[in-house]
């Protein structure tokens, strides 16, 4: 992470969707001051994931106009990491079968950042969560 102010921090998909609906107290105290000093990233499997969210009925709204709001709000911005190259990280993720996992996760190994999350597998099997 050589060369940035702040540390790069990705928010796994809940996260986004809990910090959109302004659901923060459901995040850990140490989650909220990562977030609060770090430089936020969605990850690119989460916009489709929030997609298929809203298309399923789940949330009432679409991933751009969260991550516009949350841009706007927190300085989240969409990772620019090519898909190709998530895609190649993630063949070596044999812990989850999870496909939305195993991208997002891989990614994170990727860009050698932090991920923040809930999600206690993530946890138990990435040694960068923040939680």
């Amino acid at each position: 992470m050589a060369g940035r102010a702040e540390p790069l921090v990705y928010l796994d998909t809940h996260i986004v969707i809990w910090l959109y609906a302004g659901l923060q107290g459901k995040l850990t105290g140490r989650a909220r001051e990562a977030i609060e000093g770090s430089d936020l990233r969605c990850c690119q499997i989460s916009r489709l994931e929030i997609q298929y969210l809203h298309e399923i009925g789940r949330i009432t709204v679409g991933p751009e106009a969260i991550l516009k709001e949350l841009s706007r709000t927190i300085g989240l911005k969409a990772s620019p990491q090519p898909l190709s190259e998530i895609v190649d990280e993630a063949f070596h993720i044999r812990w989850t079968r999870d496909v939305f996992d195993r991208l997002l996760a891989a990614e994170v190994i990727l860009t050698d950042s932090a991920l923040i999350t809930a999600d206690r597998e993530l946890a138990r099997n990435l040694d960068r969560v923040i939680w």
